[in-house]
């Protein structure tokens, strides 16, 4: 069953140059979402840190790519990507920073011009790091950390100014639409990047779910960083060859928690819309940030273009198997630094 899809208008201006952005954009409320309390917070950190602080990494490169699609054209930006990529993978992601980007500094155009989409971002990556934090919490029970997760998700939905839908969008808002898939033909390396980022996001919930030993965990989240690196070795055919969506990369998780599952996936559509919206030179500055703004809008209802849960449950196949996803994120122990093995 393939969901119908309501196409919108994207303030579309042919063949208009790309302006700077100044005071004729407009502005929004710099208001600021925080976490659900508890003592779980930051847990994750305290215990994974090499794969907590990757998360670091992965904000400076979306902050990155999004200030380079918005202010540089034609070959400058193939140049100003390269740069970057070199950057991210040969230092950042080596080294990944002890503390969080702030991300308003390395893109202050972008923010400027789509302070909302900046905030659904973070509002959405808020939500993952917390669900790390509970897994990572030991001194929860497994029924009291899949009850918490469904409290933090509620939390989160009670945002609705940044909030993404609850239920899974059609794959056609990411796909099908006159913009898309601009950014992915035009630059695969650092696209495979983005979706090597988005796959070790959902992946690490499986080895934190799957294994109840304090050893097992750390050979298992190990073993899922130790994949994401390998996902680097060779780009971009050693990437994700197709957008990872978190029912296949993360069964377990998806199961447990389908409505955070299809937040996720949302994100990380939205995600690519941006990159493609931004990179067309179709559209003016103004115009850009009302297409964003419109997608935005679409992407917080979850009454419309949304998939059938079974239907989300297959697109793994659908798109041609886990693998060209990178595979789940449940990987065998011997792929650990120093090959360690499981049971």
């Amino acid at each position: 069953m393939r969901p119908s899809l309501r196409l919108m208008t994207f303030g579309v201006v042919l063949g208009a140059t790309l302006a700077p952005v100044g005071p004729a954009v407009g502005q929004d409320r710099r208001d600021e979402q925080f976490y659900y309390p508890g003592r779980f917070n930051w847990r994750f950190l305290e215990r994974y840190p090499e794969a907590a602080r990757l998360f670091n990494a992965f904000d400076y490169g979306h902050a990155v790519l999004y200030e380079t699609l918005l202010t540089r054209r034609g070959p400058d930006v193939k140049r100003a990507l390269d740069k970057a990529y070199a950057y991210l993978v040969g230092d950042l992601l080596v080294r990944p920073p002890r503390f969080g980007v702030p991300e308003e500094a390395i893109e202050p155009q972008y923010a400027k011009l789509a302070w909302r989409a900046k905030m659904m971002f973070d509002w959405a990556h808020v939500l993952h790091r917390q669900i790390y934090d509970v897994y990572a919490d030991d001194r929860l029970s497994p029924a009291a950390q899949d009850s918490l997760i469904e409290r933090i998700t509620d939390y989160y939905l009670s945002k609705h100014d940044y909030a993404f839908a609850a239920a899974p969008k059609a794959m056609e808002l990411m796909d099908d639409q006159a913009f898309s898939q601009a950014f992915r033909r035009a630059h695969p390396r650092f696209n495979g990047l983005i979706w090597a980022y988005h796959w070790l996001q959902v992946g690490l919930y499986e080895p934190l779910l799957a294994y109840h030993t304090e050893a097992e965990r750390r050979a298992g989240v190990a073993a899922t960083v130790a994949r994401f690196r390998r996902m680097l070795a060779d780009p971009p055919g050693s990437m994700p060859q197709v957008m990872p969506m978190t029912a296949a990369v993360a069964p377990e998780f998806s199961r447990r928690h389908p409505r955070a599952a299809a937040i996720f996936d949302n994100l990380h559509m939205m995600h690519d819309i941006v990159s493609d919206l931004l990179l067309a030179d179709t559209l003016t500055v103004e115009g850009k940030r009302r297409a964003i703004y419109e997608q935005l809008a679409e992407f917080r209802d979850s009454t419309g273009n949304v998939m059938p849960r079974e239907h989300w449950e297959m697109m793994g196949e659908m798109m041609g198997g886990v693998e060209r996803m990178g595979g789940t994120g449940l990987g065998p122990w011997t792929d650990t630094p120093g090959g360690a093995s499981g049971p």
